[in-house]
């Protein structure tokens, strides 16, 4: 088995079914205690078990109830998945592990993380978020490209633990800054303190960032540079996992919703490139030239799939109190160069250029949002659909052009009927995600919030 380590941290592994060489060494040097093996859930969250590390390498597997993929946001067992369910007694699938994700968590000593999929009787499971993007990489592989793909996370801190938010109800939070600090390089000392920590934490794991400030108090940006698709959502959890360990340990509590706060959206924007081979960009252009064919056929497949594909870049009812005119959150299927009020803006060197979605809000899986940009894109490049004229004023006066779902329902309607969706994806993975969107929305239909109570308590 070839492998390398990298200066990084991250070990650059083979996937010969061997032991991989350079744990082995770290674990019988007592360097590495514990292994970490997870697997992303429907929301994102790696979710799997603390393992000793000499056991992990004599059988490198573990196993995991199923309902890690057939569950809410609760984590409670739920019935209707075709996965799993009472019926079956919610039977254990089989996690296995990919060599070529073993990194190093400097902020748990002794810790490295593997990232593992989940399969049954020897087959994976098709609903599983990694496998899902795996699935439309291998469509986009067969029309003979690859992507290369770069992450912009925002998301929310506040003053105080996530304990002490829960405590307060998530109520009258203090952001970590008290006004606008876009691109600010005068950080308050407490959090250009964790910044460090972040920073440093997540160059030791292999996932060297950006970080800046964004346009809403305590809002913050991180940012990668290009990956393969698979390692771009696979950095993206490590960055999740060490910003609430490191946030808590900074007495901050961070927010991944897509609207936090009423008037403020943290998005999880997707920057994708297309490439024959690794020299050979399918999106380079001439200056002055109109956009490559694959550039045209890859916005036109996104404008003309994206609308049916909302589930798996908005999951949430949350998702779409952020698509709000003039808050830089898209509210119609529009594109444009360099254009931030559009879903599809065209960004990048001017000869060598790539597409930004803009429509995925922070509370997305990355694995989902990113496997639905590539349908768009893999419907695109074999279809062919017309592409529009491009946006070059406020997309949001745009009356012609397609609105975002309005609500999580309406966006569970589209899925559900959609037949690009299940061109795509197959009738399995769909029946499961409109399942999920219908638990979500079940949850919160009959709940009285406050502003219902602030409208309507002593005014009727």
């Amino acid at each position: 088995m070839t492998h390398e380590t990298e200066p990084s941290g991250l070990l650059v592994l083979g996937r010969g079914g061997q032991q991989p060489q350079d744990l082995g060494r770290l674990v019988r040097d007592r360097e590495i205690t514990t292994v970490m093996l997870a697997v992303p859930d429907m929301q994102g969250r790696l979710k799997g078990k603390l393992h000793d590390a000499h056991t992990f390498l004599n059988r490198f597997e573990s196993h995991m109830c199923a309902y890690v993929l057939a569950t809410d946001w609760d984590m409670n067992a739920q019935p209707g998945y075709r996965l799993t369910g009472w019926d079956d007694g919610f039977q254990d699938l089989h996690v296995v592990p990919d060599p070529g994700t073993i990194r190093r968590l400097s902020y748990l000593p002794g810790t490295v993380l593997v990232h593992g999929d989940a399969v049954h009787q020897g087959w994976p499971i098709d609903v599983a978020p990694r496998q899902m993007l795996r699935q439309q990489i291998a469509e986009l592989a067969s029309l003979g490209y690859r992507a290369k793909v770069g992450i912009e996370s925002e998301f929310m801190l506040y003053k105080g633990t996530p304990g002490q938010a829960r405590r307060r109800g998530y109520r009258g939070l203090t952001p970590i800054s008290p006004y606008n600090l876009d691109y600010a390089l005068d950080h308050p000392p407490a959090l250009a303190a964790f910044f460090d920590d972040l920073r440093e934490a997540l160059h030791a794991a292999g996932c060297p960032v950006e970080i800046k400030t964004e346009g809403a108090p305590g809002q913050i940006e991180v940012t990668w540079p290009y990956e393969d698709p698979m390692t771009a959502c696979d950095l993206y959890t490590v960055h999740q996992h060490a910003l609430r360990h490191l946030a808590a340990q900074h007495k901050m509590a961070p927010t991944f919703m897509a609207a936090p706060q009423t008037g403020v959206g943290s998005g999880l924007h997707l920057h994708v490139s297309l490439w024959r081979d690794e020299e050979d960009s399918a999106f380079w252009m001439p200056q002055g030239s109109e956009l490559p064919e694959p550039l045209q056929h890859s916005v036109a497949g996104l404008l003309d799939a994206l609308p049916h594909l909302a589930l798996l870049y908005a999951p949430t009812s949350n998702s779409y109190k952020r698509y709000r005119p003039h808050s830089f959150a898209p509210t119609r299927f529009t594109w444009g160069h360099g254009n931030r009020t559009c879903t599809i803006r065209i960004t990048g060197e001017e000869s060598n250029p790539h597409l930004e979605n803009r429509a995925p809000g922070a509370d997305a899986n990355p694995y989902l949002a990113l496997a639905a940009t590539l349908a768009g894109i893999n419907h695109g490049l074999r279809n062919q659909p017309k592409l529009p004229a491009p946006c070059t004023g406020d997309s949001y006066q745009d009356t012609d052009a397609r609105e975002m779902p309005y609500s999580l329902e309406e966006a569970t309607t589209d899925f559900a009927g959609s037949r690009i969706a299940s061109a795509a994806f197959g009738p399995g993975p769909v029946d499961h995600y409109v399942h999920a969107a219908e638990l979500e929305h079940a949850a919160l239909a009959f709940e009285v919030t406050d502003v219902e109570l602030a409208r309507g308590f002593d005014r009727g």
